[in-house]
């Protein structure tokens, strides 16, 4: 197929209208995701939190989703996806409305705020299995690549300007404000995903919930190549995230000469991330499992370029290449997740994956200063640079992983293992 014609098929999804709806919703969402952190981190400053506050309200985020994906994963392969994601996003709206009513008024406390943040961790817990399972119930397979590619170059987007509205809108009208356009977003997201109007589909025999959850669990055990790559995320995601975000700003502060310098990496980040997804759009890689793990080993640019004191052009140009081959790698991921594991599964799947990836980011977080004052900064990137490439390059050497491949013709399924409920009757979803 020619470049013009693969152009004129990437906005093929966008013709589907419960995929129409569900990516106008996602873009909708992210607008107001974006502009959420620096409007919570201002607020709890406004009313007289400092660090150790918002450290509290970030963490109240991120423990309900620790300890709730996996039952978020079960809820979201038992009822319909698109319930499950209104009523999250109607809980957030709610929850943030609140927020900032409390705000405007002048009667927050710290408290509110961790209250409202633990509340849309726990929806977020159940919002991110059903997300990442309803592409494959809105979307045919052969155009499956194109929405995924879509929404992540709409996501990217959103990351490139969501900071900067961010700041406009606390500096022009107050954190209240601002966490009030979350929460509009969070509702207006949920009227969208309402209408999303899903045919019939095959739903597994109810089960009792621990049964399921074990289900999962088997269904994900028996997939070698599937853990052997979480098993890559959990190594990569914690040692990124420190090397990226956390000791990033500062060896931007001590080697490159402040906060100004680093906003040319992060935007050689970000503009990567946009460039990497639209060439996903028009590029359908059939080896995904060397595309992969070559995104993932990608990461390790910045963090080399970094511990080797590269010149900023040449580490503006190694963060934008991770940019563009995490962007790649991810969008090709779910496409291959999506055709591999049954609808009826896949959510459970996915939160096994994700909680995998997520669970060991708090103790890269907790290592990361001792570390970093025990051997130094450049040594300490140095060392993550490494352990990047080494588990970008093992899983290349089992044989699965390296066969990984999309379907040439019509996605088939993989079969479900011995020993899980098996799909039986056709109901509404």
């Amino acid at each position: 197929m020619g470049w013009a014609a693969r152009v004129r098929e990437a906005g093929a999804p966008l013709t589907i209208r419960p995929y129409r709806l569900h990516f106008t919703a996602r873009v909708l969402s992210w607008t107001g995701s974006a502009v959420s952190p620096i409007a919570l981190a201002f607020a709890v400053l406004h009313i007289g939190g400092g660090a150790g506050a918002l450290g509290l309200v970030l963490a109240a985020s991120v423990a309900p989703q620790i300890l709730l994906l996996l039952v978020g994963g079960v809820v979201a392969d038992r009822l319909p996806r698109a319930r499950v994601m209104v009523w999250s996003n109607v809980v957030c709206a709610v929850a943030e409305g609140l927020a900032a009513a409390l705000l405007w008024s002048g009667a927050a406390r710290v408290w509110h705020l961790v209250l409202m943040s633990g509340i849309c961790g726990v929806a977020a817990a159940f919002f991110t299995p059903a997300a990442g399972g309803i592409v494959k119930e809105v979307v045919p397979a052969e155009a499956r690549h194109a929405a995924n590619a879509l929404l992540k170059i709409a996501q990217n987007l959103v990351k490139v300007g969501g900071p900067a509205l961010g700041g406009v809108l606390v500096a022009a009208f107050g954190s209240a404000w601002a966490i009030g356009w979350d929460a509009a977003t969070f509702a207006a997201s949920a009227l969208l995903f309402a209408r999303i109007d899903l045919k019939p589909g095959p739903v597994k025999v109810k089960t009792g919930f621990l049964a399921d959850l074990r289900d999962g669990w088997t269904d994900f055990r028996s997939r070698r190549w599937l853990w052997v790559m979480v098993v890559q995320g959990a190594l990569v995601v914690p040692v990124w995230l420190v090397g990226y975000q956390l000791l990033g700003p500062v060896y931007g502060a001590r080697f490159l000469g402040g906060a100004g310098m680093w906003g040319l990496v992060v935007s050689g980040f970000t503009g990567g991330l946009v460039a990497g997804a639209a060439v996903a759009l028009v590029w359908r890689p059939r080896l995904v499992g060397r595309v992969v793990c070559a995104g993932t080993g990608s990461l390790a640019l910045p963090l080399a370029a970094m511990a080797a004191a590269a010149p900023l052009p040449v580490l503006v140009a190694a963060t934008a290449a991770a940019g563009a081959g995490l962007a790649v790698s991810m969008t090709v991921w779910s496409g291959l997740v999506q055709e591999r594991i049954p609808a009826d599964r896949l959510s459970r799947a996915l939160s096994y994956s994700t909680l995998g990836q997520l669970v060991p980011v708090p103790f890269g977080y907790l290592l990361a200063g001792p570390v970093s004052r025990a051997v130094g900064v450049r040594a300490t990137l140095a060392g993550g640079a490494l352990v990047i490439v080494l588990a970008a390059v093992v899983p290349l050497l089992i044989r699965q992983v390296r066969a990984l491949a999309m379907a040439a013709g019509h996605p088939s399924q993989e079969p479900v293992p011995e020993g899980t409920a098996a799909v039986s009757v056709r109901a509404p979803r």
